[in-house]
């Protein structure tokens, strides 16, 4: 059976198509996009979709699925959910699981169980060292030859320089990306939010730009030495902005940078109170790095929209935020936070956000997806921007509910994802 999606607002950035028109799917496949399509067996699904945009199903590149180990958080099956009613169709998960993501056994028990309850593309990622102790290095080649699409060391830095360096050099005999978090541990101490005049009003202790401006710089250097492609996660801060300014005007081809929706919406000048819901790594910043970042992605310094989602229970999201987890969920509000923050208030355009969360995350893994380009896998989702609603984390797939977002009035609504031409999410 094949599916029709007709009358709606086609935008691929990888095409560069923005046209009023139909995309037809069949055996998992985009087979055509034209106007006035029709149906090509009689029980062929018709999905209506004027006054929506049509895009490609969005890649995430940084999720943390707590699969194995802390599943009351969060498991494959429910991550996966919550990524397709966001409009994700592919994730690449994070591996400081319990225990971590370091050889091709734990990477395939991702795979194969992905495989069993996942209706999307989940991609395992795989960790720098082993157990990320930062000691030795992981077995790199192994877990390339099980597939993993990266390695990353995410929830922390490779503080030693030395083996760093090693990593990267094993990361290009792999033909892998490095996901860098950067953060210098010796600088953050027991920082829990930005290092600024609102935590000394809360009484907490702060993190400073330098902690994240001074990893980025040290191993952007690396990776130039070593020509490892290396990916700079969750960047916050206007230092890491002028940095990958200066990475892009100089022509340095083997770095890019994502950021992250709470990251270029919210400063923390909005955390009123001691509230674990706001306390993320690295932290919410002030409106000038806010300003930088969203400058960094209308100018392409920055390349990628992705969430670090990361859920966790309510009992660790209680307390102090000096003493609760690090984190936000994401993956269900990724799109219409974007839409409205930088599509409605001109930031970018729609074509340039799904550069953003479609195009650029294709091309830095090599995916073949990330495009409504006929002969690409039939990964589509169909959005209305024109109704707002509230955000509820009460309905969220997710087993995480933390959120500052909860209650905020969005537009961009996903109404289906499909993802290898079978409906995987319709809002009911």
């Amino acid at each position: 059976m094949g599916i029709l999606i007709r009358g709606g607002r086609i935008v691929d950035a990888a095409t560069d198509t923005d046209m009023i028109g139909d995309i037809y799917l069949d055996d998992g496949m985009i087979q055509e996009i034209g106007e006035k399509l029709t149906e090509k067996e009689k029980n062929d699904r018709v999905i209506d979709a004027h006054g929506c945009i049509v895009m490609p199903g969005i890649i995430d590149l940084h999720v943390h699925l707590r699969d194995p180990g802390q599943t009351y958080k969060e498991d494959i099956e429910s991550g996966a959910k919550a990524a397709a009613r966001g409009g994700v169709t592919t994730v690449v998960a994070m591996p400081n699981t319990s225990p971590v993501i370091d050889s091709p056994d734990r990477a395939n028990y991702v795979k194969n169980k992905a495989a069993q309850v996942s209706g999307i593309h989940v991609l395992q990622a795989g960790a720098m060292t082993k157990g990320e102790l930062g000691k030795e290095l992981a077995d790199i080649a192994g877990m390339a030859e099980a597939g993993v699409p990266a390695l990353s060391e995410d929830g922390k830095s490779v503080m030693d320089s030395k083996l760093c360096k090693e990593a990267m050099k094993e990361a290009v005999k792999a033909g892998l990306p490095v996901f860098d978090h950067c953060e210098d541990l010796t600088l953050r101490g027991n920082g829990c939010m930005n290092d600024d005049e609102n935590a000394r009003r809360l009484g907490l202790p702060g993190i400073s730009n330098s902690v994240e401006d001074v990893i980025a710089a040290r191993d952007i250097i690396l990776a130039c030495e070593t020509g490892a492609k290396l990916h700079l996660c969750h960047c916050s801060t206007e230092g890491v902005a002028k940095i990958m300014q200066h990475v892009k005007e100089s022509g340095i081809k083997n770095v890019t940078a994502e950021v992250c929706p709470h990251h270029f919406i919210l400063t923390s000048d909005d955390i009123k109170r001691d509230d674990p819901d706001f306390k993320m790594n690295p932290p919410l910043r002030t409106r000038k790095d806010v300003e930088a970042l969203k400058e960094g992605l209308k100018k392409g310094y920055i390349d990628v929209i992705s969430t670090d989602h990361a859920p966790h229970s309510q009992k660790d999201k209680t307390g102090s935020m000096k003493n609760t987890a690090f984190g936000i969920v994401g993956l269900e509000t990724s799109l219409a936070l974007s839409y409205t923050a930088l599509v409605e208030k001109g930031v970018l355009t729609m074509k340039q956000l799904v550069e953003k969360m479609c195009k650029n995350p294709a091309e830095i893994l090599g995916l073949d997806c990330g495009t409504l380009e006929a002969g690409h896998p039939a990964d589509v989702i169909v959005v209305d921007v024109e109704h707002p609603y509230k955000i509820d984390k009460t309905q969220f797939a997710s087993k995480g509910r933390n959120t500052p977002f909860d209650g905020r009035e969005v537009k961009g609504k996903v109404l289906y994802t499909i993802c290898d031409g079978k409906i995987v999410y319709q809002q009911n």
